[in-house]
Parts: C-alpha cells; structure tokens; sequence
C-alpha cells in the first residue's frame, strides 16, 4: 500500500475513515492528561486500528499496517502506570528513566543542564521513516545465510555460493521489529507531538520512500524534515531519495548507528527484499558470494558524514550511560562535533579503519550537504531511547537545529 503524497488528490472513503480513527488514536496518545492511564485502561483493551498518522494536514494518506494498537505497543515501552503531571508541574524523570515534560516544556536542556529558550515549531512537517527492508532482512532470512556460510573468505578466487539463496529474499511487512527501531520509533512519536505540538508528523515505511512519498508532485521535499532508525538495508532508489530530500534544503536526522550498509532491490508485486550487495555479500538471482562490507562508504562519507563502526571498547564521556553496539564513526572533514562521546577503539579497529578526519571519533554531529543538512547522533539509539537525559537531548536537538529551519 502507498502513501498519497503532500497536495495529491484521490484518497479512497477507506483510507479517510483509517484517517479519522488514527485522530483518535493520535489524540489519546498525545494530549495530557492529569488523570492515571491506569484509569484509561479501556484505551489499552479495544482494538484499535494498527496505523500511526498525523492528519493536522493532507500531506500523507497513510496506510501502514503496525500489528496490535499504537496505545498497546507504546504502553510496553514507556512508564505509562505512572500518574502525568498536571498541566504547569514540575516534570521528572521515572523509575524506568522515562521522561515526562511539563506544559511549557521550559525544562528541556542539554544534558548539561543548560536551559533551551529556542521556538516550539510552527507546522513543522515531520516524516518519520519505519525500516521495514531491515526488518525483513532480520526475520530468519539474511542472517541465517550470513551464519550458515559465515566461513566463506573473501579471495582471488571467487566461490559462488548457489544453495539456500532463498534465504537472500524476505516478506515485508509493517509490524514494529525490535531489531529495526519499530519500537523505538512508536516511542519517539509522543515525544515528538509533545514538544512539537503544532508540527505535523506522520510515518513512512521503507517501500514509501522507495517510491518517492516524501517528495511532491514537482519533485520539491513534503516535509521539513525526516527521522531515520535502523535504516540498514535500502533500496538504491531509497537511497538517493534521502540524499536528494536533503539537497533539496531538508534536514534528515539518523537516529541509529549501521544504516545504509546494505542494498537491497523490492518487489511491489510480492512485497519481498532481495538482497543486492553490501553486509560482505552479493547476489544476482543465481549465485552469492563475498562482496564489500559497506555498500555506498564512499558517497555516504560524502553527504551523511560518517560510516559504520563496532567493537568499540567504551565510551569515556557518556552522558547516557550507553552501551557499545552499533555506531558511526565521524569521515567528513566539514562534520560539526555537537558531542562527542570519546570513544576507546581497539587498536585492531583503528589498524583496520581509514579515517579522513585524522582520529577515529564517535560523536553527535551535524553536515550541511547542498542546500540541507544531516544530523546524526552517532549512536544506536534504540538502546537508549527511554533515557530521561537522552530525550532532552535529541529534543534539544530537534528544536535548535531542525525545527529552526522554518524560521
């Protein structure tokens, strides 16, 4: 199913009625309440429509597909047992780290404490990308190849491998996956419609952008700006969308570490991924064998500004208290450290990686790129995402940096 992009015309009575129920469902998540959720238990056992959407404009006709309601899946994540403030009171931060901002936000900081007094949006339009190629790559396909064939070098000698190629290929579907961000990206959404309540957000999954829904009609970008998870396998039409949308003046922001390390071609027909090349592998339909680590290293140190990294020992400033996993490290010249987080490489790490800035360096940061500009955390930020002080953070990210550039 398709995304109809901003000012398009035709959306079926079907997907307004989706429409006007995601209304609901948006507003129950959003609006806050000085009542125990636990009073609204009622939220948590109907079922509900398994679709995320803003409709404060017409800019998407959504049609994701996310197994089990928006409430049900966000609940399990985020402290919801716990009493909101009331409006005007003082925030805190719960048990589980949680955060829950006041009324008039005024505590969001850096984690250094230091006050934010930038704008709270004006009608920022917020895309926020679902990796669903990731998810299928993870849901026993790719990597019960990678494992079977794990001892298969790279060498002067090519081996094809032509058995078990089946598991090259995956269904898509829209179901949040823990191992590609779904989660994640649910629990950024009230966050998002809190400090930016005046924005527009709305969720995309990979097949949408592959076809081109954060664009208009003209080519011009829908949206001021796009969030990205886990986006580690893409299309190559993907790809240069994203690069394009920020060319065209948009800001995109990577939430996670690994993306863009593999490319995989769709099938609309079948809604399957194929793998192409990248995670060490290629694949032609016939036969598979040993091929680059990174699929597009060269061009996204270019205009994202970093590539991949793991195995890092540890962080000596670490703010969030994150654990190594998976993260980028910084290769473009031009990158502007936010923070960096003073990463400890093992020396057979640093021997192994060629880095254009000098010193191998794990920060936030942000690259302009053409007429937009990229914003990367740098980390994998699904581990942390109910992190009291990594949400102030990636809010005060969000405002000073992102929803600025309406003004």
């Amino acid at each position: 199913m398709s995304y109809t992009g901003k000012g398009k015309k035709g959306m079926s009575e079907s997907k307004k009625a989706s429409r006007t129920c995601l209304v609901l469902v948006i507003m129950t998540m959003m609006i806050p309440v000085s009542l125990s959720l636990l009073a609204s238990n009622w939220a948590f056992s109907k079922p509900q429509l398994e679709i995320l959407h803003s409709s404060a404009n017409n800019s998407i006709a959504s049609a994701s597909t996310l197994t089990g309601s928006a409430l049900s899946i966000t609940k399990s994540m985020r402290n919801l047992n716990e009493t909101v403030p009331e409006p005007g009171e003082r925030p805190y931060i719960a048990e589980n780290n949680s955060y829950v901002f006041s009324q008039k936000k005024t505590e969001i900081s850096t984690p250094n404490n230091n006050s934010h007094t930038g704008d709270f949006g004006k009608g920022v339009n917020i895309a926020v990308v679902m990796p669903t190629f990731t998810a299928a790559a993870y849901t026993n396909a790719f990597y019960v190849f990678y494992n079977k064939y794990i001892n298969v070098t790279r060498g002067v000698n090519i081996i094809n491998i032509t058995t078990d190629l089946n598991l090259l290929s995956s269904k898509v579907t829209n179901e949040p996956s823990s191992s590609a961000s779904g989660l994640a990206m649910l629990y950024l959404l009230g966050n998002l419609k809190w400090i930016t309540p005046d924005s527009n957000v709305d969720f995309h999954t990979d097949q949408d952008v592959d076809a081109g829904s954060i664009f208009q009609a003209n080519g011009s970008n829908a949206y001021d700006v796009i969030i990205l998870g886990h986006q580690e396998y893409v299309t190559q039409k993907e790809y240069d969308n994203f690069k394009q949308f920020v060319g065209n003046g948009g800001t995109m922001i990577i939430l996670d570490g690994n993306v863009f390390y593999a490319e995989v071609k769709h099938d609309n027909n079948t809604d399957t991924v194929t793998l192409v090349k990248g995670h060490s592998w290629a694949y032609n339909g016939k036969s598979a064998w040993r091929s680059v680590d990174e699929r597009w290293k060269n061009e996204t140190e270019q205009w994202i500004g970093s590539n991949y990294i793991s195995g890092i020992s540890k962080f000596a400033n670490n703010p969030f208290d994150y654990l190594p996993h998976e993260e980028q490290y910084t290769t473009n010249p031009k990158d502007v450290i936010l923070l960096n987080y003073n990463a400890t490489i093992p020396s057979n790490i640093s021997r192994d990686i060629s880095n254009k800035t000098g010193s191998i360096v794990v920060a936030t940061y942000e690259l302009n790129y053409l007429k937009g500009k990229v914003i990367a955390l740098g980390l994998y930020s699904d581990d942390i995402i109910t992190n009291g002080s990594f949400d102030r953070y990636f809010d005060s990210l969000l405002l000073q940096y992102a929803v600025r550039a309406q003004d």
